[in-house]
């Protein structure tokens, strides 16, 4: 039988940060930004967590002038079944502003 292995604690850290509005699409500079987490560690972290059916992805669709679309983020069902686990692991509410002030570096 295959053992699961741990998310890492950068992982953990934008599951839980996409947790605290799960219905709203957050961009991934938006994440890097709020969990002080670089772009070359965030998108590979992303992709992950699409490819393994945690994050449902979409693309911008009213772009302002002059920008490009962002590819945009948000929990599927089990993406949010993994948050309230992943919460209860390490005792931290799914919900409420203390989530996203967690940096990596301290889940």
């Amino acid at each position: 039988m295959a053992r699961t292995r741990r998310p890492s604690a950068q992982t953990i850290a934008v599951v839980l940060a996409l947790a605290e509005c799960p219905t709203t699409w957050r961009y991934g500079y938006e994440l890097c930004r709020m969990l002080d987490v670089q772009a070359g560690s965030m998108y590979p972290i992303l992709i992950r967590l699409a490819d393994r059916g945690l994050l449902e992805t979409a693309w911008e669709s009213d772009v302002p002038a002059g920008r490009p679309p962002r590819h945009l983020y948000r929990l599927t069902g089990p993406g949010q079944a993994l948050a309230t686990d992943l919460a209860a692991q390490a005792r931290i509410p799914v919900t409420g502003p203390a989530t996203l002030r967690i940096r990596w570096e301290g889940v």
